[in-house]
């Protein structure tokens, strides 16, 4: 029997039928030889560890706590064009989604993982996403053949098992089953029969044929996209948001929300000098007695390693250059030591990669140059290693919100900075988040991608019904937290940015003073902007920098012409897509606010416009 009487009764001390009904289906169809169930013990754990070890999908490096994982060339990313929803029915999404009919889906997976564990050990395993013992907490189960994807699974998430004895005989929990598939040298063989299919119906992920953790961890953004589907069915959030906290006067921590596109400044934001850090990537946001609260649902980060250095991340680069558990993936490895593009180090001219043993002018079967480190590469680390973590890390009641950041990558429009009018406003505001890419990722620089709150790529529901659950949301709370908009990545006539990396943090703290009640605000179309002497004082306090009148001037004019261009393209998508009225409503009073703008002041007009013109209205 594969399941002996020790593994056995792990199971049947949870008491739950359904946890069984899947394991006894997982091992039918993929035939492994080994069953092994683990718990939250500590020996269970070091067993995962170990044989993570022992599987050769890590191995140790000369700093205690190290450890290397390599996907294979071409394993390395997430795999958008095989990541299918299984749907019984049509959907209109309103934006492009890869789904299939669930009978389809299922057929096919079953087929691809039939036997597909056969001579290799399964491990079925317990988490919790979100704190244990919460009214956030959903329960989640992996069955997987890879240690490695366990290992991950225990450094980011609660350990669950605990957990599920306390849901009975429930079935209410995500499910993952997970194969690695045929291996050769450790990586995947069979990356043309790659699938990972998200079953809408049953709350269940199939994945098989890679390794790479944002395709083989399943709690990660596969999980995710289930708790979407979840918050909308029972009004609560589940957002692509970091949580943090904001550190202001008479030591009064104030808690953030904040959703950025990638390469739009979330993880430095998270991670600004002097905050501290809840979560870097996905919150839960609930209504708790009128008050938005939130918590992280992991407990680690896996964060792309690339530029990550002493001078920009002292933080992160303290505790991946220092004694502690860390799973590194696709970097480059000499003399047991790792290596990563941006690290600020002279690089070795061998080592070993994600291509296998790997020398300077090495190439690929295209005849392309293989880098030494990949820019993909990631580092696996628990949040409490480091040293700006936030005591509420596990609140089981999380934290209050009393503000979400929406970020974007803008080169012409939108000012460092905003307020919105309201939480009708402020959603609208989240909900036409741009991003333009850059030469360095995509080969074309300047394109905007419309990112509805930087979740457009996770969404399991219409955008429509999702816009409106926010709307619904902010509606039952007592006290609606301050929705901000921020763009760093505005530019002048000649090409080069207007602020500087950590001009951010100033940002941040004049929205937490406004919070407090600490500064007043300039109306504008758009939204509340700083006033002069407000952001002086605070460059000069945070940064000692000293933040003249014309950089102000050209950093917060209002670009009325650039605006109404993006509500021009905003209207065109949302003309195609059913949304709530309060949302259409809210889009024809900013274009009327513009539009008299435009009228007053011309095509730009200056924050001491806006000023003066309300010194007049008086």
């Amino acid at each position: 029997m594969v399941i002996d009487e020790i593994n056995l009764k792990k199971l049947e001390s949870l008491n739950n039928k359904k946890v069984i009904e899947y394991v006894y289906e997982a091992i039918e169809l993929c035939k492994p030889d080994k069953v092994t169930v683990i718990t939250d013990a500590e020996e269970d754990i070091a067993y995962v560890k170990n044989l993570a070890l022992q599987n050769q999908e890590e191995k140790k490096l000369a700093m205690e706590g190290h450890t290397v994982h390599f996907d294979g060339i071409h394993d390395q990313g997430r795999d958008k064009e095989n990541t299918r929803y299984l749907v019984s029915e049509k959907v209109d999404w309103g934006i492009n989604v890869n789904s299939m009919p669930r009978t389809e889906g299922l057929s096919e997976i079953t087929e691809i993982m039939q036997g597909i564990m056969k001579g290799k050990e399964m491990l079925v395993a317990f988490f919790c996403l979100g704190p244990t013992h919460s009214p956030f907490s959903i329960r989640a189960m992996q069955i997987t053949d890879s240690a490695y994807v366990v290992h991950s699974e225990e450094i980011l998430y609660r350990t669950g098992y605990e957990e599920f004895k306390r849901l009975h005989d429930s079935d209410d929990f995500f499910f993952f089953l997970h194969s690695a598939g045929r291996l050769r040298d450790g990586k995947t063989v069979d990356i043309d029969k790659r699938r990972i299919f998200i079953d809408l119906v049953d709350n269940r992920v199939y994945t098989v044929n890679n390794q790479y953790a944002g395709n083989s961890v399943g709690l990660k953004k596969l999980a995710f996209r289930l708790a979407i589907q979840k918050a909308n069915r029972e009004g609560w959030l589940a957002e692509h948001m970091f949580l943090m906290g904001v550190q202001g006067k008479q030591n009064r921590t104030t808690y953030f929300a904040g959703a950025f596109p990638s390469a739009c400044g979330k993880t430095s934001t998270a991670m600004l000098p002097g905050q501290t850090i809840v979560g870097d990537d996905i919150a839960y946001l609930r209504n708790i007695n009128g008050t938005m609260r939130g918590v992280n649902v992991e407990k680690g980060i896996f964060g792309i390693i690339q530029d990550v250095n002493q001078k920009d991340d002292p933080l992160i680069y303290e505790a991946l250059t220092t004694p502690r558990e860390v799973i590194f993936s696709n970097v480059l490895i000499n003399d047991g030591k790792p290596y990563w593009l941006g690290m600020g180090k002279e690089i070795p001219e061998t080592g070993e990669n994600f291509s296998g043993q790997w020398y300077k002018g090495k190439k690929d079967s295209a005849g392309k140059e293989i880098p030494y480190a990949h820019k993909n590469a990631r580092y696996t680390i628990a949040l409490n290693e480091l040293k700006n973590a936030d005591k509420r890390i596990h609140d089981p009641q999380g934290v209050e919100v009393s503000a979400i950041i929406y970020g974007g990558r803008d080169s012409d429009t939108t000012v460092p900075i905003t307020e919105s009018l309201s939480w009708t406003h402020g959603v609208f505001t989240g909900a036409t988040v741009e991003s333009e890419t850059t030469a360095a990722t995509l080969g074309k620089e300047g394109v905007r991608r419309h990112d509805p709150m930087a979740n457009l790529d996770f969404l399991t529901v219409p955008l429509g019904t999702y816009i409106n659950n926010h709307l619904e949301f902010g509606k039952n709370l007592k006290k609606t937290p301050t929705i901000y908009a921020t763009n760093y990545f505005l530019k002048d006539e000649n090409g080069e940015y207007m602020n500087g990396k950590l001009d951010k943090k100033v940002w941040i703290l004049w929205a937490d003073g406004r919070i407090a009640g600490e500064f007043d605000a300039i109306e504008t179309p758009i939204g509340r902007i700083p006033k002069y002497e407000d952001l002086k004082m605070l460059f000069k306090r945070e940064l000692n920098k000293d933040y003249t009148k014309e950089e102000y001037i050209q950093q917060f004019s209002i670009r009325i012409e650039k605006y109404l261009e993006k509500m021009d393209r905003m209207q065109k998508i949302f003309s195609k897509i059913p949304m709530p009225e309060a949302f259409t409503k809210e889009m024809q009073l900013q274009i009327e606010r513009l539009e008299n703008a435009k009228k007053d002041f011309g095509h730009i007009a200056s924050p001491f416009a806006f000023v003066e013109a309300a010194s007049c209205a008086e």
